[in-house]
């Protein structure tokens, strides 16, 4: 007998998902605090709600990951090449004070740089973040005094962009507000937080994605239009978006979202690219120019290759790398037992240009961790990952520490770094099939096994299905995308459901 319509009145209000209840690590890792919130515990009653313990914890990370790089603040950019990698705590941001004419009061994209470069490789609004770090930075002192608060007004900037991805991610999921402490406490997240400006974007997508969970399509868009102006990456989310809305038959919906994308990326890209063509045009040049660089399988198979490919023919298979993947996305949202989260593919979509991409930064973890938290909050899996990167991180700073040194005995070989690039694809590939595998089989999904449906997708939350192929057509399988409210029980593929 199908079960009656949910209405408000007729089911109770689910309470909020305790992580302590539901997964084996979070309660191992509780045992430092005092262990499980107890059942008669109060919840609610205090000052210390979960949004602000996570914004709080997310703030004292940042701060170890400040303290991380201290070797660097006070020698390590200044004096040794090497010694900045051998203690990990290279930075983008004071080398770029001077390097891009920030010192010199150059406006970028409109004035030309000296070298090679010539203009501002950065988004435009990435641009003018630096800008107004650069109007807050003082001019008087050496040069050195000058990148050091650069480089300390960025990090007080960025630390803002932190708190505001952890409060975003805590309240997207409503009943799931702990989830924000697996970006807070992502120690990936510490280490790269201050390399370079990539927070800024992570940030304003993160907002997006907590607009789009309120049913707000317009300031969605708008909000993803600006994450897109400062780093490209946010972009790929429409594509998602269109299959599920598509699927769901909300096309007002993504209208509306769509474009204020378009309106909002406009707005901050026009004017640049009216009267600064050539500055504003850079980041993409750039980005089509530029070589194999670290991080990518394009440079293990460069360096192993007698006969490396051209830059253009790599951005050919690149480019046709990325396509399969949509493909293998699109067909899979439309032939999904049940309409996949948006969260979901959301990750899917940003792996896939990472693991194809011809470089991978090590701050590019950045634009994971919220997409990972939302998609799969599930700490052993997060944890994983999170070790996978964290042994990138090393990889690559003892790699670079051996190219400038030249002695093995104080970095890592070209083979040993190849290693640590393969952990990088192998984690971010284990998350992606995780997450593969709850969108085939839901009942593994931990978001849906507490009774939510898609609590990040807004309208599409519960929707029912209009278009779908494959066994998702078949009858009865997608006719009711929500299935109830469910109880907390021990853990993932627990039997235990009572109360």
């Amino acid at each position: 007998m199908p079960s009656a319509e949910l209405t408000p009145t007729s089911v109770h209000e689910p309470d909020p998902v305790r992580p302590t209840k539901v997964d084996q690590v979070a309660a191992a890792g509780s045992e430092l605090i005092g262990g499980p919130i107890g059942r008669r515990a109060l919840l609610g009653t205090s000052w210390w709600t979960p949004v602000r313990v996570v914004a709080l914890v997310a703030i004292g990370m940042f701060a170890l990951g400040l303290v991380q790089k201290a070797p660097c603040y006070n020698s390590g950019w200044f004096f040794g090449a090497s010694s900045q990698y051998t203690h990990a705590c290279y930075s983008d941001i004071p080398h770029l004070y001077q390097g891009r004419g920030f010192a010199d009061g150059l406006v970028p994209y409109f004035d030309k740089l000296p070298g090679d470069m010539q203009y501002l490789e950065y988004p435009v609004l990435t641009g003018v973040f630096m800008e107004v770090a650069a109007w807050l930075t003082p001019g008087s002192g050496s040069i050195q005094h000058q990148e050091q608060w650069y480089w300390m007004v960025n990090a007080g900037m960025l630390m803002v962009c932190a708190a505001v991805i952890v409060v975003c991610v805590s309240r997207t999921h409503a009943r799931r507000p702990w989830d924000g402490l697996l970006v807070a406490l992502a120690p990936a997240f510490a280490l790269t937080a201050t390399i370079n400006w990539d927070l800024l974007a992570v940030a304003l997508t993160a907002s997006a994605m907590l607009m789009w969970s309120r049913g707000r399509s317009l300031a969605f868009g708008v909000l993803l239009g600006l994450a897109t102006a400062a780093k490209l990456y946010p972009v790929f989310l429409l594509g998602p978006l269109f299959l599920l809305c598509w699927r769901a038959g909300k096309w007002r919906d993504f209208g509306k979202a769509f474009g204020g994308t378009a309106v909002a990326w406009l707005a901050v890209n026009l004017p640049v690219m009216l009267f600064a063509f050539d500055g504003w045009s850079k980041f993409y040049t750039f980005s089509q120019e530029r070589g194999v660089d670290f991080g990518s399988f394009w440079l293990i198979l460069a360096q192993n290759s007698t006969d490396p490919l051209s830059t253009d023919t790599v951005n050919t298979f690149a480019t046709l790398l990325m396509l399969l993947c949509c493909g293998a996305i699109a067909a899979l949202t439309l032939t999904a037992p049940r309409r996949p989260r948006f969260a979901q593919l959301a990750f899917l979509i940003v792996a896939a240009f990472i693991l194809t991409n011809k470089v991978y930064s090590p701050q590019y973890v950045l634009w994971l961790v919220p997409l990972a938290v939302l998609a799969r909050p599930k700490w052993r899996d997060f944890l994983i990952w999170q070790a996978c990167e964290v042994a990138y991180f090393l990889g690559i700073w003892m790699y670079l520490a051996y190219t400038t040194s030249g002695d093995a005995h104080k970095g890592l070989p070209t083979d040993g770094y190849h290693w640590a690039i393969g952990l990088h694809l192998l984690g971010t590939l284990y998350l992606c099939a995780v997450i593969v595998r709850d969108i085939l089989m839901p009942e593994r999904d931990v978001v849906r096994l507490a009774g939510d449906d898609d609590p990040s997708g807004g309208v599409l939350d519960r929707a029912e299905d209009v278009f779908v192929f494959g066994a998702a057509a078949r009858p009865g399988r997608h006719a009711a995308p929500f299935d109830g409210p469910q109880v907390e029980w021990g853990g993932e593929g627990s039997a235990d459901r009572s109360l």
